[in-house]
């Protein structure tokens, strides 16, 4: 089966040097493998979208020479394909009217925030006037699957995390019901990210199983830190990469990526790099963790 892999940015800033490495790594394991790399733009938290970022992360991953197959796709036009899912999964789902006041008085501490305690699952559906997010029913038995670069990793969702929003209390559509329905939309079989997003992902397979979707292979690259051990981030105010030196920036996410790439100088010019990079990937070189200060 020929891979299909993506790279799929939200517009709440400009690209900073952690999602070029994330962009990197996505990419090079898509074209070695002689398969697809589509873009795709997750615009559905319009109050955190900033204006012209969209256009911004387009223009900057032309200019590093990335280039994507077919159309990009964005999730703001996506709405009804989400509505059919959510309306799939009537049986599974129930109404919520805690606040995140309510959540941290009743549930207790876990490893990923407040567990949600279940209060709403036997509730009667609150009337049409009231707020309410839309949360998934989990269970415990783990969840598990093996993660290229991070290995075996599991979760009970029930226990560490709790029945989990889809459909928020403002009519947005959570990240988790969005990423699964438009990886298994675009035929995605393959994911490499930051492993910021490890935790999301039994999240994720225990949606794709009650849609009956694949799973895709899950590849989660080591983040990028600050000096001050933060990852960078749009959050932590990490500079926008410029469209200037970038061989430099790009030699810089290879090696950051483990990757024993020449100086910049043995490039002429951007396609001899990513000729170079595509030719030489090799992901078993990718440590779990590394810093970047």
């Amino acid at each position: 089966m020929p891979v299909i892999g993506r790279f799929a940015p939200s517009p709440t800033g400009p690209l900073h040097f952690g999602s070029l490495v994330a962009a990197t790594a996505s990419y090079l394991a898509a074209r070695q493998a002689g398969g697809k790399w589509l873009l795709r733009i997750e615009d559905i938290d319009k109050p955190r979208e900033q204006s012209g970022a969209a256009d911004s992360i387009i223009h900057t991953l032309t200019a590093y020479g990335f280039g994507w197959d077919g159309d990009i796709l964005y999730q703001s036009q996506r709405l009804d394909a989400y509505h059919e899912a959510l309306a799939s999964l009537h049986g599974h789902t129930y109404p919520c009217t805690c606040s995140r006041k309510d959540i941290q008085a009743h549930g207790h501490m876990g490893a990923f925030g407040t567990v949600y305690p279940g209060t709403c699952r036997g509730k009667l559906a609150p009337n049409h006037s009231s707020q309410h997010a839309i949360r998934l029913r989990t269970h415990d038995e783990p969840i598990c699957f093996t993660d290229r670069i991070q290995g075996e990793y599991c979760q009970r969702l029930e226990s560490e995390l709790g029945d989990f929003v889809i459909l928020r209390a403002d009519g947005l559509f959570a990240y988790q019901l969005a990423v699964v329905v438009d990886d298994a939309f675009q035929g995605v079989n393959q994911v490499v990210r930051g492993a910021d997003l490890l935790d999301n992902t039994p999240r994720q397979i225990w949606l794709q199983q009650l849609l009956g979707f694949p799973r895709p292979d899950y590849v989660h690259v080591p983040l990028v830190l600050n000096a001050s051990g933060q990852k960078l981030s749009k959050q932590n105010l990490a500079p926008a990469i410029r469209t200037t030196d970038r061989l430099q920036r790009l030699v810089a996410s290879l090696r950051f990526l483990g990757q024993p790439c020449p100086e910049m100088g043995a490039f002429a010019n951007l396609t001899a790099f990513w000729d170079w990079a595509i030719a030489n990937w090799d992901m078993t070189k990718i440590s779990k963790t590394q810093v970047w200060a």
